[in-house]
């Protein structure tokens, strides 16, 4: 087992070494210390996100709310900024809301026993709309005198928002390897019926793991919110598929039971990587978005081939 998973991992990671090559061949800007710290930087939103999303969908979950999530506590943030509240309870609060939407999520669909497909497609929409009311359809931007969050995402030197992102790919993957809950996340997504005759409570390892995903998509609208100064309702749209595909891409399946926070991460880079080469050597946005598509199309393709064969 521990073979497979290190191959998973090395499959991800020599793409990953092999596209940023190419690129690098045709324009050695790629290899610039500058260049290196935006890809980092332009990771962190759709990494840290990437990891609460491995969780749900190793427990056989998805879920398509987390761009909404991520623009929500994004307006959440900064409307806590806007009011003077100190770093630490902004921090606090954001996350425990984010906590609260992925209690949501994981309530609906442990208690009504639908496919988190349709429910997250439901939540999607309501998360979007209660960031438009909340922000009254405009963004809610930060005073031009508060400067403690432009570190997290930018400044001299690397974001502190890289250094977060690592510890929690570090933490996350301990937690899946490592403890009683990290097994029983792996033992839902391969088989519920299995694991309810094991003891396993499902619906409480279920409803955890969205809880963890909605804390993590609220940690990536804070740090959308430091980038941009502003908590944006409308932005974000269509991020849950760069997550979804960074998790994939990463070596998870999307049948559950298995995948790694470290895979995803690499899944992450790749496509920033991909989005970085393209503009750096000049590849129209449109060809960006079909490069990136056939690639989340091969990955699908292997996953389903690896499964075949086993």
């Amino acid at each position: 087992m521990r073979l497979k998973s290190l191959l998973t991992i090395l499959g991800p990671f020599v793409a990953l070494l092999l596209i940023y090559g190419i690129f690098g061949a045709f324009n050695s800007a790629m290899f610039h210390a500058e260049v290196m710290r935006d890809i980092l930087t332009q990771t962190v939103i759709v990494g840290i996100a990437a990891i609460g999303m491995t969780l749900i969908i190793v427990s056989g979950g998805i879920d398509l709310s987390a761009g909404s999530v991520v623009a929500l506590c994004s307006v959440v943030a900064a409307m806590l900024v806007k009011h003077n509240y100190p770093p630490a309870l902004v921090f606090v609060g954001t996350l425990a809301f984010g906590g609260f939407c992925g209690l949501v999520n994981g309530g609906l669909t442990t208690g009504l026993k639908q496919l988190p497909f349709i429910i997250t497609l439901g939540t999607m929409q309501i998360f979007r709309g209660a960031a438009k009311v909340g922000a009254e359809g405009s963004p809610v931007n930060l005073p031009f005198n508060v400067t403690a969050y432009k570190p997290w995402m930018g400044g001299a030197g690397i974001p502190w928002g890289v250094g977060m992102m690592i510890a929690l790919v570090i933490l996350f993957t301990l937690v899946l390897r490592s403890t009683r809950f990290g097994r029983h996340v792996f033992a839902v997504g391969s088989n519920e019926n299995t694991a309810t005759l094991c003891g396993v409570n499902v619906p409480l390892t279920k409803l955890l793991v969205y809880i963890i995903g909605g804390v993590c998509a609220a940690l990536s609208g804070i740090m959308l919110m430091a980038k941009s100064s502003q908590g944006d309702p409308t932005t974000a749209v269509g991020l849950e598929l760069d997550v979804i595909a960074s998790v994939v891409i990463g070596g998870a399946s999307l049948s559950g039971g298995e995948g790694t926070v470290l895979g995803a991460l690499i899944g992450a880079l790749l496509m920033t990587t991909i989005r970085m080469g393209c503009n750096l050597n000049g590849i129209p946005t449109p060809w960006t978005e079909i490069i990136t598509g056939v690639i989340i199309i091969v990955a699908v393709i292997i996953d389903r081939l690896r499964h075949r064969k086993a």
